[in-house]
This record gives structure tokens, sequence and C-alpha cells, in this order.
């Protein structure tokens, strides 16, 4: 089966999200988002400050116009505020694979159905649209939060990258790697959704 294989500015569409592709524009919502119970001085994730948030964007679209990245800020529609980002990375279409991350929501959003349909919305465009046959999701290994939501999204927990990454503060970061595979994909869908509509 044929690929739609773009990594193009898209506009992805549920009942109480809708992620948009990042711009520039988006700075001053974003430092908003972030400064929502000023997650930006998380240990466990990196979220950029008002002082780095120019930068952060910048090399998000760096990444875009160099196809390796799709980011979005992700509009929660009840109040149509930016609460937060997520996005494509490390696609690599020759293998069938893609990475979800780089998310990280304000302490409003949390909780709440935003997360699992912006992953629902990543996860169809994933498995449907590009046909992909591999999605990852990393995070830190202290990061016990993301972890749970990883899990509840379906995927599947395959090992730890020892000494993975350096985070702003200096500490060396282990990284816990999920994963799902477009063979689960129909019941990581169903469950999702089954979640989303409160049953």
């Amino acid at each position: 089966m044929e690929r739609d294989l773009k990594i193009s500015p898209i506009t992805l569409e549920g009942k109480h999200v809708r992620l948009e592709p990042m711009t520039a524009a988006h700075e001053a919502a974003l430092v908003a988002a972030a400064d929502d119970g000023e997650i930006w001085r998380s240990t466990v994730t990196i979220v950029p400050s008002r002082e780095t948030m120019r930068g952060y964007i910048e090399t998000a679209l760096r990444a875009q116009s160099l196809g390796m990245e799709l980011p979005f800020v992700i509009v929660r529609k009840s109040t149509a505020r930016v609460v937060g980002t997520t996005r494509f990375y490390d696609i690599n279409f020759t293998d069938g694979r893609a990475a979800i991350g780089y998310t990280w929501l304000g302490t409003g959003a949390q909780r709440t159905p935003v997360n699992t349909e912006s992953k629902l919305l990543l996860l169809i465009h994933a498995f449907e649209q590009w046909k992909l046959i591999r999605i990852e999701l990393i995070t830190d290994v202290l990061n016990q939060q993301s972890r749970a939501a990883i899990l509840r999204l379906g995927a599947k927990e395959e090992g730890i990258r020892r000494s993975h990454m350096m985070m702003p503060d200096g500490r060396i970061r282990d990284s816990a790697c999920f994963s799902i595979i477009s063979a689960e994909w129909p019941d990581v869908k169903a469950a999702l959704l089954n979640k989303l509509a409160g049953r």
C-alpha cells in the first residue's frame, strides 16, 4: 500500500483539541501555557521558559524545514487557548517509523482528555495517512506521570536507554522507551476512542 509521505504543516482536529502547525507567532501563547503551573521548572521534562521559548520554536521549525520533525501547538477547543505542544520527530519513512514527543501541557490541561485526544490524532495520522509500522514514545525514566500516561495510551514499554541525554541542569538522563506497532493499532485506537467516550 502506497504511503502518503508528506512532512508538511497540517491541522488535526478532534472534539476536544485542535493540533495546529507551530509558527513563530505562537511564542506568547506557548509562554502563557508554560507559565500555567510554572511547568518550565520541571526537572523531568524539558519545557522552555519565557527566555528560551523563541529558540525552542526556531529549532522546531528548522527541523521541520529539513523534513525531520512536524511540530504542533495544542489548542483546547473549549477555551480556544493554546495549552501546550507536541510533535512528530525522528521521522523515517524508509523504515516506516517515527517518534511522538516534545509533549507538554500547562497544569490546567493535565489529567483531562487533551493529551489522550492529541495522541489519538497523531496516531491516526501516523498509522492511517503515513501508513507507518511503528511509533516510538520516549520519556525520562524519572517522569512517572509521563510513563503512566504513555502506558494508558496502550503503548508497550521496551526498556531503558542508559545515559541517553543531558538535561538542562546537567543531569545525565536515562530514558524509558515505549512503542505502538501497526499490528496493535486497531485495538489501541478502539481503546482510546472508548476512553474519550467515557466507557
